[in-house]
Order: C-alpha cells, then sequence, then structure tokens
C-alpha cells in the first residue's frame, strides 16, 4: 500500500509541472509584449513604390513573415467554434489597449488579424472556420473597444500554418495571429 501511495504521488509531481506550463502556454501575452512585437520595425523594408494591395499582402507568405507580428493562442476558440465569450474579453482588452497605443503614434497604422484552425474536419470547413475566427476578434475589438474598424483586416488560413503539425485536435493551432502590415500596403 505504500508503495502506491509514493507511485501516485511521484507521478502527480512529475505531471504538475508539465500542467502548469500548459497554463503558462495559455496566457495572453501583455500589453507591453504585444506593443513590442506589433510596433518593431518589420524585418523587411518595403519601398513606397513596391507596396502591395491588402489582397496581395495576404497571399504573400514572405511578405507576412517580414511585419512584425504576434500569435494570440490565449483566447479560447471551442472546437469548430469562431464564438469569443464574454469571459475572454479581457484577454481581448489586453490586444486593443496594445493596438491604441500605436494608433496614437500611427495614424494610419493597419493590422491584419489571421485566423486559424487546426487539422481537424475537412480543409473548406476550416477555411471558414478561420475567417470567422477573425471577423470574431475584429467584432469585438471595434465594438467592444473602439479600435477604428479602418485599422482592421481579416483573413482566414484554415489549417494551412499550423503551428504543430497534427491531424488530431489540438489546441495550440485553433488562434488568431496579429500584424501589423501598414508598411508593405498601400
Amino acid at each position: 500500500m505504500q508503495r502506491r501511495a509514493f507511485l501516485t504521488a511521484f507521478a502527480a509531481a512529475l505531471a504538475t509541472p508539465a500542467l502548469s506550463g500548459l497554463a503558462l502556454a495559455q496566457e495572453t501575452p501583455s500589453e507591453d509584449m504585444i506593443l513590442r512585437r506589433l510596433d518593431a520595425a518589420p524585418a523587411r523594408r518595403m519601398p513606397e513604390n513596391e507596396r502591395v494591395t491588402v489582397r496581395e499582402f495576404k497571399r504573400r507568405a514572405d511578405l507576412r513573415r517580414a511585419a512584425p507580428s504576434i500569435d494570440i493562442q490565449s483566447i479560447n476558440f471551442a472546437f469548430a467554434s469562431a464564438d469569443i465569450p464574454r469571459s475572454e474579453y479581457r484577454k481581448v482588452r489586453q490586444i486593443a489597449r496594445a493596438m491604441e497605443r500605436i494608433l496614437s503614434r500611427r495614424r494610419r497604422a493597419v493590422f491584419l488579424i489571421e485566423g486559424h484552425t487546426d487539422a481537424v474536419g475537412s480543409a473548406a470547413s476550416n477555411q471558414v472556420l478561420s475567417e470567422r475566427r477573425a471577423a470574431s476578434l475584429k467584432w469585438v475589438l471595434v465594438q467592444e473597444f473602439g479600435i477604428p474598424s479602418r485599422a482592421l483586416e481579416t483573413v482566414g488560413y484554415g489549417e494551412e500554418y499550423l503551428l504543430v503539425p497534427t491531424q488530431n485536435e489540438e489546441w495550440r493551432n485553433r488562434r488568431v495571429t496579429l500584424r501589423r502590415i501598414d508598411e508593405f500596403v498601400r
């Protein structure tokens, strides 16, 4: 009996750091972290005469990689859902505050909200779901936090850019990515 209790306690001790790591991975980046990442200089400078349309930017992975960005995995999208429950609004508030600070200094700043899904389900349904996730975050930012609609663009990439390459359900793939794109688009 004593051996079983020891093994149970030992297993629990080993599992605890993994569980706390999972919780930490889902924490919302702070307003300052979001600000630093989105306000950073782009990895590539685009001369004014080479800037592209928003539509072309969305199709060009090379430009997307060069834009200042941050993945937000902490908005808990339920499996197959694009809804952002009110309980998640405090997380969205961090994003809104960072955007407001950038917009106060860069009045022409434009942010791209990318929606992503995991790979469960058809590619077509995941594409639609990712578009809905991006639109859902834009709606909350505009309606609840007053971010100007003109400063937000959306796109869905479905399961195209998985963070964790798996065909199984994976919460880390159900996310939004924010990019500041004003230095790339005309």
